[in-house]
């Protein structure tokens, strides 16, 4: 039970280590499967910490506090627990950490969270919301921890290299319009400071020399850690930058922009580019210990790239080296199962290895096979060193190298749901992602449902950059659709996702193309759209008519009500999108099934709520959208017969 900054402390100087970040995933199996790849990591990449997120509002504070204890007291990682304050109750506060007390954790990693919503939304305090008034900057949350637990608990705070970003503002970020907010939480009992991620490392370099001569001295011996997201895809890369408020050099966006379309040389360019950000802090930082904390993703293979490149796993104790000379490391058992050939990753494994929660000889251990067996650990006959860690994750090396990577090529909400990876995959969870005054500007006053029909037809047609379900504009391949979008929009049948049907064009190819070169690549034409419920009777009721199974659907409302023409099984599952590559297996990167579409659903909704609060409660514009979120449904049906790319769109017209 160390705190971080006695870790810390006691390394010699100029050492570097690094810490990561994970959030609980929002499946079951997802919860289970990042057990097992937490295991994995704690293994081969040796962390000097681990972090785990809170939701906003406490939203996932029991899955927080469970992925917190599997890391804390199951695989014996020093942990860090996020707090959010704001529009949490105090009792909520209260519970969570005298939780993490229980549980073993000394660090507590004090966050704001997102603006207070009574003033925002306009919502007076009730009973249950006893701490929001009391809790509105991460300062407030910092002084409470102090004065119920004294030092138990080692306190982070967060910073901004380039500012902090309210609403995702950009234009009014500067570092040093932050540093009396940072003095004061600094002085009220912070012990360590986390920043933001950032890809500029002459403005890190700025901040933290900023920071370091700053007259009031309390930044001179203060431990800052620098941020980092390992960069896993080119449209995440830039949501995420776009959310964050961090600045993309135009030299790393003209090394991605070449290869934007092939993941994986995505992920290649992107090892070097935070190789090349780790080796620059390294030399022109003050040789002190120095960390770097890594934002996974809840993904592996580029983080173990990029630690291993940059020589960040440190050696493992005198004890484990020995015992990874043994055979039979650990007594472990497998159950097979026939696997759903649905993995995002072109490493593909006949067998499906399913999570055995006990094994003989290591309490509530999650492996699934020796890591010497797996080539996690393996003897560098060319090393001085009698044996020296190579990471066989980032190869996809052996079984368990393969169960490291098979959801490397993660699709967000489309993506496979067992993935811990699965749907929060920037890190951003559902809101408007704006202040209460943005999404006014942007969105005005609906009142009605010609309102709203007008808002998504002017995002489809390009003339809004934003509707409340996505902050970024139209993918080029919507275009192809434009008009059958349009359409379905204007009758009040609300689209926010889609793709049209293509019968294998070449991976290269502007519009549809994605993967490496020399591929090929197919798609199903599918539509997501909220629509009212006698809508979804006559909707139905033509499906029925139809003759065999070329269309599928999922539907769902707010109340959790649920209806399908896919029986329910774990095997029923849509790859709407596949590709064949060179000495590569089938490659799945988008997938509709009902697990995923639940999980989405519940999103879906939530935004439908968070845009209401943006209005007086008792304002026609939140009760108009209120009603809605309460009577409509989101729908999502899928043509099977790809070969005629107009058949989905001839179906939905003749309704």
């Amino acid at each position: 039970m160390q705190k971080i900054t006695d870790k810390i402390a006691a390394l010699p100087p100029g050492e570097a280590f690094h810490s990561l970040e994970f959030f609980p995933p929002k499946t079951e199996m997802g919860f289970q499967n990042l057990t097992a790849r937490l295991e994995r990591m704690a293994l081969a990449l040796r962390p000097l910490f681990v972090t785990v997120t809170w939701g906003a509002g406490g939203s996932t504070s029991t899955k927080s506090l469970q992925l917190a204890e599997v890391c804390q007291s199951h695989l014996n990682l020093t942990t860090c627990l996020h707090l959010t304050c704001t529009n949490m109750s105090k009792k909520l506060l209260d519970d969570a950490l005298e939780s993490a007390k229980n549980i073993g954790i000394r660090n507590i990693l004090a966050l704001r969270g997102d603006p207070p919503r009574n003033e925002e939304y306009f919502n007076p305090p009730t009973e249950e919301d006893d701490g929001q008034r009391e809790f509105v900057w991460a300062v407030d949350l910092v002084r409470y921890i102090r004065k119920q637990y004294g030092d138990y608990f080692c306190i982070g705070v967060a910073t901004y290299p380039e500012g902090y970003a309210e609403g995702s503002c950009p234009e009014h970020q500067d570092p040093v319009r932050d540093l009396p907010y940072l003095i004061e939480k600094v002085k009220a009992g912070a012990d360590f400071l986390m920043t933001q991620l950032f890809y500029d490392v002459d403005k890190y370099i700025s901040f933290e020399k900023m920071l370091r001569d700053d007259p009031s001295g309390v930044f001179k011996d203060m431990v800052i850690l620098p941020g980092l997201m390992p960069i896993q895809n080119y449209h995440i890369l830039r949501r995420t930058t776009k959310l964050s408020g961090a600045s993309l050099p135009e030299s790393i966006q003209e090394r991605l922009e070449g290869v934007k379309g092939d993941d994986a040389k995505v992920k290649d360019v992107g090892v070097d580019i935070l190789t090349e950000i780790v080796s620059k802090l390294r030399s022109s930082l003050p040789a002190k210990p120095i960390g770097f904390h890594f934002y996974t993703l809840n993904l592996e293979k580029v983080v173990s790239f990029v630690l291993e490149r940059c020589h960040l796993i440190p050696p493992p104790p005198e004890e484990e080296e020995s015992a990874v000379l043994e055979d039979d490391l650990y007594s472990s058992k497998f159950v097979y199962g026939k696997r759903r050939d649905r993995r995002t990753s072109s490493i593909i494994d006949p067998n499906n290895h399913l999570i055995v929660d006990k094994i003989e000889g290591r309490r509530d251990s999650m492996l699934l096979e020796s890591a010497k067996q797996a080539g996690f650990l393996q003897t560098n006959k060319q090393s001085d060193q009698p044996l020296s860690v190579t990471l066989a994750i980032s190869e996809g090396e052996g079984s368990l190298g393969r169960e490291a990577t098979w959801d490397d090529f993660p699709n967000g909400r489309f993506g496979d749901a067992r993935s811990p990876a699965f749907g929060d995959i920037d890190g951003y969870g559902p809101s408007l992602h704006m202040s209460h005054s943005q999404a006014i500007n942007l969105w005005s006053y609906p009142v009605s449902l010609s309102d709203v029909s007008d808002l998504f037809v002017r995002y489809i047609k390009r003339e809004l950059h934003a509707i409340p379900w996505s902050e970024q504009g139209l993918n080029e391949e919507s275009k192809v659709i434009q008009n059958e979008l349009v359409a379905l929009n204007k009758k009040g049948w609300w689209t926010v996702a889609s793709q049209p049907a293509v019968n294998c064009c070449r991976s290269d190819d502007p519009t549809f193309g994605w993967g490496p070169d020399g591929g090929f690549v197919w798609q199903k034409a599918f539509v997501e759209f909220f629509l009212p419920p006698q809508d979804l009777e006559r909707l139905e009721q033509r499906l029925k008519e139809l003759d065999g199974d070329s269309v599928s659907y999922y539907a769902a409302n707010g109340k959790g009500e649920y209806r399908s023409n896919v029986k329910s099984s774990d095997e029923a599952l849509n790859a709407v999108t596949w590709g064949a590559f060179k000495a590569k297996e089938i490659i799945t990167p988008t997938i509709i099934e009902e697990v995923n579409f639940k999980a989405w659903k519940d999103e879906a909704f939530t935004i439908w709520q968070e845009w209401s609060r943006v209005y007086p409660p008792r304002s026609a514009t939140s009760k108009f959208l209120t009603e809605v979120a309460d009577t409509y449904w989101l729908v999502n049906v899928i043509h099977h017969e790809f070969p005629n790319p107009s058949a989905l769109w001839e179906l939905l017209k003749s309704l």
